[in-house]
């Protein structure tokens, strides 16, 4: 840990960039098949994946620092604007109202449902704000070429955040909600959205102009890769494992743990007890799948009187109006992902014991699906959420929140959990011997008889 009250450090003593040393063994292990290569060097435009399962382990941009730092700023720029202007209005039999940003959860706090605006706003503003935050604070003290205080530190957070950044999720949200109501009232979008537009988009470039490869090389360098290491073959029965943070190789202690030499984060051989997490995730996100559907997710006042709708019954009323689309939209985020994910992630569980090689493949691409589709069932509860803020005219037409909008927030979020505790690692494990096969963190107990089986 770097002391915040220290003088700036300065940056590492390393000749240039990664690709100036190309005599220097780059070692990296990819963290979903844990195949150990060595980096070539790359040039801007370049991109170095896992020659086993094809993950990108280093992409290369042109002036790496100063292309973040001008997309980060950029981003948070468009974000203040978005928080201080008019979001989005509509009138209705002579009654209109007009919300702000970030009355979308502030309302949801009036109307008892707290949990939820914590998520909202955590999900599209705050950790953006951090992340972007970060980013700028990094890029600066690379371009000074005297890191800022707690450099390091910060770094560490970054690909922690950002799986749980939905700006993207909350504009199709926001579509989503303005067709819905579109037949109902007039509507009108203030520059607020449009600045929020804007700020998904650059929100996006930041986090895809990282490298962390480049970054973490010009924060700390590089140290020297662990003696005797064999590339072509799996890190771990070699007694090696690469940081999820930083990507820097490192070697394991006897029980298989350990700490990054140089970003500091703590090292496993496979994720503790993966299979038990994630299976116990799952079966939350399962028993509160229920309530979320059969509840209902919000309620619609008219002309007073009070009609609650569920999600499926949403999506059935959408269908019946016309509006093909939109139901089809909120059917596969809603009703299709979740299920999905919940069925695919306890399959890949339940085919640990059993992988192989030869299907290792469509399970990796299967997991990766996975993880990538999950965030975008918070569409809903964004739904939910604009809608609450926006319409209320009292008896004449307004809506609340209802009680499965919780559950199906706990939901997105439980599954999302299950994804990342579940260890992808574990799909290329040969499997043991039947009588051996406890499904926790399945390793093979001989080195030789691992590397030998890869070969």
């Amino acid at each position: 840990m770097i002391d915040t009250h220290s003088p700036a450090p300065s940056l590492p003593a390393h000749e240039g960039p990664p690709e100036t040393q190309p005599s220097r063994r780059r070692l990296r292990a990819c963290h979903e098949c844990d195949w150990l290569v060595q980096l070539p060097p790359l040039h801007r435009g370049q991109s170095a994946d896992c020659p086993r399962c094809g993950h990108t382990l280093s992409t290369r941009h042109h002036r790496p620092a100063e292309r973040s730092l001008a997309l980060a700023i950029a981003a948070l720029l468009s974000l203040v604007m978005a928080i201080s202007l008019p979001f989005v209005s509509f009138q209705v039999s002579g009654l209109g109202h007009r919300i702000n940003l970030t009355e979308t959860a502030t309302s949801l706090i009036g109307l008892h449902q707290p949990l939820v605006a914590v998520g909202v706003v955590l999900t599209i503003l705050v950790l953006p704000m951090v992340y972007l935050a970060s980013v700028i604070w990094l890029q600066v003290g690379l371009l000074r070429r005297s890191l800022l205080p707690a450099s390091r530190d910060i770094a560490r957070t970054l690909s922690h955040l950002h799986p749980w950044m939905m700006a993207d999720v909350f504009i199709v949200g926001a579509l989503i909600s303005l067709i819905k109501i579109a037949g109902m009232a007039e509507v009108s979008l203030g520059l607020a959205f449009w600045a929020f537009c804007c700020f998904a988009l650059l929100l996006l470039l930041t986090t895809q102009s990282l490298d962390a490869d480049w970054m973490w090389f010009s924060l700390a360098g590089e140290p020297a890769a662990p003696d005797g290491a064999v590339t072509g073959a799996r890190a771990t029965p070699q007694g090696l494992t690469g940081c999820s943070t930083c990507g820097l190789v490192n070697r394991l202690d006897a029980d298989g743990n350990g700490r990054c030499r140089r970003c500091g984060e703590r090292l496993h051989a496979r994720l503790p007890h993966s299979l038990q997490r994630t299976w116990a995730l799952l079966a939350a996100a399962t028993l509160l799948y229920l309530p979320a559907n059969l509840y209902p997710i919000m309620i619609t006042t008219s002309l007073g009187h009070s009609d609650p709708s569920t999600i499926i019954g949403g999506v059935i009323t959408l269908w019946q109006h016309g509006s093909y689309p939109i139901a089809a939209i909120i059917f596969i985020a809603s009703i299709l992902v979740p299920v999905s994910k919940l069925m695919a992630l306890a399959w890949l569980c339940l085919a640990v014991p059993r992988s192989g090689e030869l299907n290792a493949v469509t399970r990796i691409r299967l997991y990766r699906i996975t993880e990538l589709i999950g965030r975008w069932s918070m569409v809903d509860v964004f739904v939910v959420a604009i809608l609450v803020a926006l319409i209320r005219a009292g008896n004449l037409m307004s809506i609340a929140p209802g009680p499965a909008a919780l559950a199906f927030g706990a939901v997105v979020v439980l599954t999302m959990l299950a994804a990342m505790a579940f260890d992808p690692r574990l799909i290329w494990d040969p499997p043991l011997p039947r009588s051996h096969q406890t499904g926790a963190t399945a390793l093979s107990t001989s080195a030789d008889k691992d590397v030998a089986h890869d070969h």
